[in-house]
């Protein structure tokens, strides 16, 4: 497993390994509501046989990371302390991660530092396609931070990297995982337009514990974002992730499964959630492997995703080249327009005790989770 050293310069944070990017500490308080009346596991707890992995080192890890280095660039590999990354990286892979290294949320189980970014690179998009180019990329999975202070998130940063991604290698297929743009269909159109093979937003968590671990985002946001992009174009297969282990309950993964496919979700990616610092969510528990599979064949026969990676160790970007060949997409959903563009999110809203759930979808009051 990775472990990311203590920032210096701020006591108390955390940053991705040996990059000191900005802090890892996420608003407010480590516990949530969901947590309330359970024995979570101790940060200084032992990890699960399953767990553990070979400290990354290889000859072409090396490699690839010293041409990061040298274009300036960025891997979600690196910034979110994936525990996957010894693997891709041996194998010749790596999960871009553009827009730079700050993002401008601070959700309670990210390993990314947050902040303010100083600047917008629009260099960027030529670097990662001629280090694609250089590392003989079959598929590349392309991620960002979020960029809330910018006009358009940074999609048309998005749209410039994949299109100088195909001049350079037409026979790379290209994945994409955006951030919700605050719900903005025209940002979504202008990297649809582009035409990734995989369009990825992550739902990350259950509607119940939605606003607690992700309070820059919505729930019905993301679910109709990703809907809305079927509707554009259902030729180009649509993706997203979930955490498993920050306090879910059966109930309400069933629930965001059904809510997932009537926006015709493609393909859904489960993994365990670890925590990058006692400043984090703690784990509510570990996740055993039979359990992922499981969920697996729950996701695929009773829900009908096209494919569904599910894992203790998985991760979005994860066997990703083989779900861009595999899969096919299917046609859109009940689900096509934007819901909650117009809604602050939880982090957003200055009243006290106001949460997503007292403005979801169709304006329901309550929870599906439990």
């Amino acid at each position: 497993m990775i472990v990311a050293k203590t920032a210096t310069r701020a006591p108390g944070g955390y940053h991705p390994g040996e990059k000191d990017t900005g802090i890892v500490k996420p608003k407010g308080t480590a516990r949530i509501r969901a947590h309330e009346g359970i024995e979570t596991v101790p940060m200084e707890d032992r990890k699960p046989r399953w767990l553990k992995v070979r400290q990354p080192g290889g000859r072409n890890y090396r490699r690839l990371k010293k041409l990061m280095r040298s274009q300036s660039l960025h891997t979600v590999c690196e910034e979110a302390g994936c525990p996957n990354i010894g693997e891709c990286w041996e194998a010749g892979t790596a999960t871009f991660m553009i827009l730079g290294d700050v993002c401008t949320r601070a959700c309670k189980y990210c390993a990314v530092a947050h902040g303010m970014p100083t600047q917008l690179d629009e260099d960027e998009p030529r670097r990662v396609a001629e280090t694609v180019q250089a590392m003989a990329l079959e598929h590349v999975v392309i991620t960002s931070v979020n960029r809330d202070e910018l006009p358009d998130g940074g999609a048309g940063i998005y749209a410039q990297t994949i299109r100088q991604i195909r001049e350079r290698m037409p026979d790379c297929s290209v994945e994409v995982l955006i951030p919700d743009f605050k719900g903005d269909e025209d940002a979504l159109r202008v990297v649809m337009d582009a035409r990734p093979e995989i369009l990825g937003h992550n739902l990350e968590t259950t509607e119940r514990l939605h606003p607690d671990v992700r309070p820059g985002g919505r729930y019905w946001r993301s679910i109709s974002y990703l809907g809305a992009a079927k509707r554009m174009d259902a030729s180009i297969l649509t993706k997203t992730g979930i955490i498993l282990g920050m306090g879910e309950e059966e109930a309400g993964l069933r629930q965001a499964f059904a809510d997932l496919r009537e926006a015709s979700v493609d393909i859904l990616t489960l993994g365990q959630y670890l925590r990058p610092s006692g400043d984090h969510i703690p784990v509510a528990r570990w996740i055993p492997p039979e359990e992922f599979r499981e969920w697996k064949r729950i996701g695929e026969e009773e829900y009908g995703f096209r494919h569904v990676e599910s894992g203790p160790l998985v991760r979005s970007s994860y066997h990703a080249k083989e779900q861009a060949r595999e899969v096919k997409a299917g046609g859109p959903g009940s689900i096509q327009e934007v819901m909650e563009a117009d809604i602050p999110a939880p982090a957003e809203v200055p009243t006290p005790g106001l949460v997503q759930l007292e403005l979801g979808r169709n304006g329901s009051h309550g929870t599906r989770d439990g």
